[in-house]
């Protein structure tokens, strides 16, 4: 399989990529998703999420002092 970035992967393969989407490789192609979740039912007034690419998870913190983070009612992905 020859992936966006037109590096080859063999058949049953696995791996992830930089913007944190887990991929394999099959006979058919190629397929990718999400390997995060995405915060939501959060106050957006107040808080803000942020993205670590490290560890491909969101933190939620206050807007205005991001010591204090922030409950968050659920999670997509």
């Amino acid at each position: 399989c020859l992936d966006s970035n037109g590096k080859v992967h063999e058949f049953s393969s696995n791996w992830r990529t930089e913007d944190c989407h887990d991929c394999s490789c099959h006979r058919d192609g190629i397929e990718c998703c999400s390997s995060f979740v995405t915060p939501v039912g959060y106050d957006e007034q107040k808080c803000v999420k942020i993205f670590n690419k490290e560890t491909c998870t969101y933190k939620v913190v206050e807007k205005y002092d991001s010591s204090k983070e922030c409950p968050v009612h659920g999670w997509v992905g």
